[in-house]
């Protein structure tokens, strides 16, 4: 097989919804990354044959929101570009599409990435409310628009979040943190073992600032531009177990351990990778960050969605002829406490293993200190169709950093999917 290179990746702070990026739509975050991932490898424009960015929750006035941002970063009209949606996996999506578009030779060279911005999701009226509003804008004379209004009830003017709906399965009927309560409960994982892996998350980031900045790019902030974004804005420095312990369960308040502060951070940001072929990276005199090795998704129930990592770094190391042992750094995306924890239990269990893995055979422990080295979602956030690619981009940058030779980055996927990234350094 091609050796499929990752010469190079920058992102945006991963910032809390409704702050700081809440003027920044998914597809000006977007630009800026490709355009800073331009100017920081100094590629030629000419040279990327595709731009492929995930995204969740597209925006509605910049339809295929990849082209939009391909020709805003200044990439040439006769060039190819689009997005692709694997729910929290799409950052992954569009690293493993690319892989597979230079794989077989249709690209030279892709950026591929995602952005989302989750401030910008909009709200949704009832299909009934719809129909009024559209009744009233046709509505031609005074006399039709005020009996269109007088069949109005404060109901039509009760919106649902569209962000609400998009985190809500619709063939189980849970929403992301209910199916988050589901793995807590049969895999026994404690309230109490959840807040201390949050807290060691946050602590890891706050640890890591400085490693981390060497894969951000500052946003300098609109209308007036005066102010910038440098980090990560949902860290906290301080955070005690006394005060994750005082947050109630939010998606179970009856019986529920699943609570904001053990949860990934609703966030907004953007991601871009360059790839193309070792050689070729090679004949452009560029020093790369790693090799695409292997990768897959699988299925699972979709009640038990968290559970996704446990199922694919099962099938990545049984396809790959590799062990536990041979992986150097792990990257799990923090979606929930719960759902790292239970994955981690279930590659060490037996019992799990005679049920769902073909060999019937476990795993092993995750070594704790190889895994989320710098942090993850609880602390940095999870921007959906972002996420896959910054952890591609984290794991490769640690590498190199300790001289690694194998990373392996998964995450769980909405709707019961599991994805996972083999990396590689020579």
């Amino acid at each position: 097989m091609k050796k499929i290179a990752v010469v190079n990746g920058v992102r945006t702070p991963f910032i809390k919804a409704w702050s700081l990026f809440d003027r920044m739509p998914a597809q000006k975050l977007g630009t800026l990354c490709v355009t800073e991932l331009l100017q920081r490898t100094e590629i030629d424009p000419n040279l990327i044959d595709e731009v492929i960015i995930g995204c969740v929750g597209q925006p509605i006035d910049a339809a295929n929101v990849a082209r939009v941002i391909s020709l805003q970063a200044g990439i040439p009209k006769n060039k190819r570009a689009y997005t692709v949606n694997r729910n929290c996996a799409s950052g992954f999506e569009a690293v493993t599409s690319a892989f597979e578009k230079i794989s077989l030779g249709f690209d030279d060279i892709v950026i591929a990435g995602g952005a989302e911005s989750m401030s910008n999701a909009p709200l949704v009226f009832s299909k009934e409310a719809a129909g009024m509003f559209m009744k009233l804008q046709r509505a031609k004379t005074l006399m039709e628009k005020l009996a269109v209004i007088s069949g109005f009830r404060p109901k039509h003017f009760a919106p649902v979040a569209a962000l609400s709906l998009a985190l809500t399965d619709p063939t189980c009927g849970l929403n992301m943190g209910q199916t988050a309560e589901v793995v807590a409960k049969k895999f026994a994982i404690s309230r109490e073992r959840q807040d201390a892996f949050a807290l060691e998350s946050h602590k890891r980031v706050v640890a890591s600032r400085q490693k981390l900045r060497e894969e951000m790019m500052s946003v300098f902030i609109p209308p007036k531009f005066d102010i910038s974004a440098t980090d990560d804005n949902g860290v906290r420095e301080n955070l005690t177990m006394e005060q994750l312990a005082k947050l109630k369960p939010v998606f179970d308040k009856r019986s529920g351990t699943v609570t904001a502060g053990n949860s990934s951070q609703i966030t907004d940001g953007a991601c871009a990778l360059l790839l193309m072929e070792e050689s070729k990276a090679q004949s452009l005199g560029y020093e790369i960050l790693g090799t695409i090795a292997a990768y897959d998704y699988v299925g699972l129930e979709p009640s038990e969605m968290g559970m996704g990592p446990a199922f694919v770094i099962e099938r990545i190391l049984r396809k790959a002829g590799l062990a536990l042992k041979d992986i150097d750094l792990f990257e799990i995306n923090e979606a929930f406490a719960a759902q790292v924890l239970a994955s981690c239990d279930a590659l060490a269990s037996k019992k799990f293993a005679e049920e769902n893995f073909p060999g019937g055979q476990a795993i092993g422990q995750i070594n704790p200190d190889i895994l989320n080295v710098n942090g993850g979602g609880i602390a940095l956030g999870h921007p959906v169709g972002v996420t896959g690619a910054r952890l591609v981009l984290t794991c490769l940058k640690e590498m190199k950093r300790r001289g690694l030779k194998r990373g392996l980055v998964s995450l769980c996927i909405g709707g019961g999917q599991g994805g996972g990234i083999l990396l590689e350094r020579n």
